[in-house]
């Protein structure tokens, strides 16, 4: 794994995947996520049809740059969106952080790519194909939704789950990764791939002060509803049925607004992507970034 130093001063840690011969494809992950996320197999799978894959760490998670010792009160935003009042100050907003992902293109010295977000990065992508059009080659929007709250609403077990501070502990946090079954596959939820999921990002990166920030960025960046209709990258929407921290009506939205997006959504799927389900989504994936290709005169 590799360290990439933007201009802004964000440093990302990233890794890659197949050969940067090969048309790339970057991924996106979620809130608190690390990239570590996007299972190797996973990535190794996409690179297995010709594509360089990159992840990285989003800033505020994982071993990317943290914002340490900057506070927000990221109860008092979400607060002043719902209730339509003043927003006070964020440290960086999904701009900022889409500007990291365009950073690391340039930092890696690729023109552009296929970009492919997970939840919050899901948002993340849809704020590039708006504000940096001419680096996407495509983008794939997964399990997420469009920053207007009339949308993708989760379950008060969903959300209770999510905003409930993490245990510092590293034997409870790991524990605590039997209640993500809330908003997991019900049909391939596994908590026992889940602890040792939980066990490899405690020890990789425990870090939840970071969490109020990036949380704080989600909402501070709005509705996106107003700018989506005039997206013009080649975009694809994957929603799971089973989804109840971002509801399928968020993917469902976001596929409506974009002219000529494609919309899958996949039964048995929640907010995750199971190993079972790896084919469907990396098939839809590629066919997708083949399609795009197509459409710009590049040989599939």
């Amino acid at each position: 794994m590799t360290r990439a130093q933007l201009p802004s001063g964000i440093e990302l840690e990233y890794d890659t995947f197949g050969s940067p011969a090969d048309p790339t494809v970057m991924l996106v992950m979620g809130f608190t996520a690390q990239m570590t996320a996007w299972d190797e197999r996973f990535c190794e799978l996409i690179a297995s049809h010709g594509r360089h894959v990159v992840r990285f760490d989003n800033r505020d998670c994982g071993l990317s740059t943290k914002l340490d010792g900057q506070h927000i009160d990221a109860t008092a935003v979400m607060q002043a969106v719902i209730g339509g009042t003043d927003l006070p100050p964020v440290p960086y907003t999904l701009t900022e952080m889409g500007a990291d992902g365009i950073g690391l293109l340039d930092h890696l010295g690729i023109e552009r790519a296929h970009v492919v977000g997970a939840s919050m990065g899901g948002m993340i992508v849809q704020t590039m194909a708006i504000e940096h059009p001419h680096r996407l080659a495509s983008a794939t929007s997964i399990m997420s939704t469009i920053g207007d709250l009339a949308y993708g609403k989760p379950s008060p077990e969903a959300l209770g789950v999510l905003l409930a501070p993490p245990p510092p502990d590293r034997d409870e946090y790991i524990a605590r990764a039997a209640d993500y079954a809330v908003w997991s596959s019900k049909r391939y939820f596994d908590v026992e791939n889940a602890s040792v999921m939980a066990a490899a990002a405690f020890d990789r990166s425990f870090y939840p002060e970071g969490a109020t920030r990036q949380l704080a960025a989600i909402y501070a960046s709005g509705d996106r509803s107003a700018h989506l209709p005039a997206v013009t990258v080649p975009t694809l929407v994957i929603h799971g049925l089973d989804d109840t921290l971002i509801s399928p009506c968020g993917g469902r939205r976001t596929a409506e607004l974009v002219p000529g997006a494609t919309l899958l959504e996949i039964t048995d799927m929640g907010h995750d992507m199971p190993e079972p389900l790896w084919a469907t989504i990396v098939g839809a994936i590629i066919d997708h970034t083949h399609r795009s290709e197509r459409s710009m005169g590049v040989p599939a």
